[in-house]
């Protein structure tokens, strides 16, 4: 039996751990016929070659790119680098992103800087080459945070640069739509992942537990089967919404 992706060919930024290697696997198990893994600088590189065997054992060729997405020339890199080995797009997942946690009168310029780099300006170029070279039914999906929908503290900057995402989707949505290209973000709640931890205390991971009406985390293969159905042809009515999927911890 043909799988729902057969033939098709997926970008996954920020791909060496976590949701990013999660995808990236969902999507050569589903078919797809090659799989871009993206990573930035040498110490993720054992990672990304970790991520590009999971994609190899369900069957499809994995690539491994290195770069910098703040960097437009990276991205564009990355793209070319994708066309030129596979010489078709279908899916991107822009998954890239940084967390800074602090009170909103300690962020620095740097802090801003970095922030919007990655959560925003990247994922702005990574669509912008997409929307240029994606094929008709394409798929594009940003990974935003619920922290969208939230009323909170200390994660001004991180939901600030995350917000644009919503917009960017809507966009273009609208401008590439009669292809049949669909354009969503998804909003996940906190997951119990190495991404979350760092920029956590005991004391605010409890607090964010009890946020949900689970009490509990998320895990990453609860975030899956949205991303699965959306890149899939049965997502094709789904575009240009954000997505919450959070066990609860806000609703919109």
């Amino acid at each position: 039996m043909a799988k729902e992706l057969e033939g098709k060919v997926a970008v996954v930024t920020g791909a060496t751990r976590n949701q990013g290697r999660a995808y990236a696997g969902m999507l050569a198990a589903n078919g797809c016929a090659g799989v871009v893994v993206h990573h930035r600088g040498q110490n993720s590189r054992a990672e990304a070659e970790e991520t590009a065997k999971a994609v190899r054992a369900q069957g499809a060729e994995p690539l491994v790119v290195d770069g910098d997405l703040t960097n437009v020339s990276d991205v564009r890199r990355m793209f070319a680098e994708s066309d030129k080995r596979f010489g078709r797009l279908d899916i991107l997942i822009n998954n890239a992103g940084v967390v800074i946690k602090k009170p909103f009168t300690d962020i620095t310029e740097e802090d801003y800087d970095r922030a919007f780099g990655i959560n925003a300006k990247a994922a702005f170029f990574c669509m912008q080459e997409a929307a240029r070279r994606i094929s008709d039914g394409g798929r594009i999906i940003n990974i935003g945070t619920t922290l969208l929908g939230a009323t909170t503290g200390y994660y001004s900057i991180y939901a600030g640069s995350k917000a644009p995402l919503e917009d960017f989707s809507r966009a273009l949505a609208k401008e590439i739509g009669h292809r049949g290209v669909t354009v969503n973000t998804v909003a996940p709640g906190p997951l119990n992942t190495s991404f979350f931890y760092p920029a956590e205390t005991p004391d605010s991971i409890e607090f964010l537990k009890h946020m949900s009406p689970q009490n509990r985390l998320g895990e990453v293969a609860e975030i899956v089967p949205l991303i699965e159905f959306l890149v899939s042809p049965r997502g094709g009515w789904v575009t240009a919404q954000t997505l919450f999927i959070n066990g609860g911890f806000i609703a919109r």
